[in-house]
């Protein structure tokens, strides 16, 4: 019986809250409005922000690239470029290789993605992996 059950780490709000703090810190470093959004592991939304000035369109974007980066636990921007269009249309819309997802792992284990959106890519990619940094330091302390 004890093969029935798998017991693994789960995000709690509390870390997902300390990955988004982390993320708006280095946004406000890199003097970007960003639109920033957690997710768990089956890519429910956790945490989200439109920091003032953000894009509007890019908030869905970030839980896009939140859901995507938890799903196939690899950065979006790793996805292949080829499948973009039969992503998008595959999932509905929610599946993206657009820069700036980012899985949220504990050792081995996917927890959940963060998604970032506003900025160029590069800016993006950098407020997701500052966010995702947080939580493997959190876990290690």
């Amino acid at each position: 019986m004890s093969n029935w059950i798998r017991h693994t780490p789960r995000l709690t709000h509390h870390a997902a809250l300390a990955v988004l703090h982390a993320a708006i810190e280095k946004s406000e470093q890199l003097g970007v409005a960003q639109n920033i959004a957690i997710v768990d592991e089956g890519g429910n939304l956790l945490a989200f922000i439109r920091m003032d000035g953000a894009k509007l369109l890019s908030r869905e974007t970030a839980i896009s690239k939140a859901i995507s980066a938890a799903s196939h636990r690899q950065p979006t921007a790793q996805l292949d470029p080829d499948l973009e269009l039969k992503l998008a249309i595959a999932a509905g819309g929610r599946l993206t290789n657009l820069e700036g997802g980012q899985p949220l792992m504990i050792g081995n284990v996917c927890v959940g993605g963060i998604g970032v959106g506003s900025g160029t890519g590069q800016q993006d990619i950098e407020v997701a992996k500052a966010g995702a940094a947080i939580l493997v330091e959190g876990v290690q302390a």
